[in-house]
């Protein structure tokens, strides 16, 4: 009998915080991760005091190295940058990156 092993995957995910400022983070499960920003878990966590949180980002990816090269990348991102992300407006993020570019070495 043949077993299919299923590829793990992970997820870069940026909420928007009740405050209007974004958090990015890596996992292999967004819901649960969600579930635990919005329930305060950890009271040292930079959501805690921002709660609710509200999923408004998230990309999947086979390997971590790939979704952590790709979160230090966003966390180095200005806001504008990430809004444009979010509303997948490339155009907007490709001009915002050619007159602010980043300072984030990912």
């Amino acid at each position: 009998m043949f077993t299919q092993l299923r590829a793990v995957n992970y997820f870069v995910y940026m909420v928007e915080c009740a405050d209007e400022s974004f958090y990015v983070g890596v996992t292999n499960d967004v819901e649960r991760r969600i579930g635990e920003h919005n329930f305060g878990w950890d009271p040292t966590s930079y959501t805690h005091e921002r709660r609710p949180v509200r999923l408004v980002y998230c990309e999947d990816f086979q390997r971590i190295e790939q979704a952590i090269a790709w979160e230090k990348q966003l966390k180095g991102w200005s806001r504008g940058k990430k809004i444009a992300l979010i509303q997948g407006d490339w155009n907007q993020i490709q001009r915002l990156s050619r007159e602010h570019p980043s300072t984030s070495s990912g």
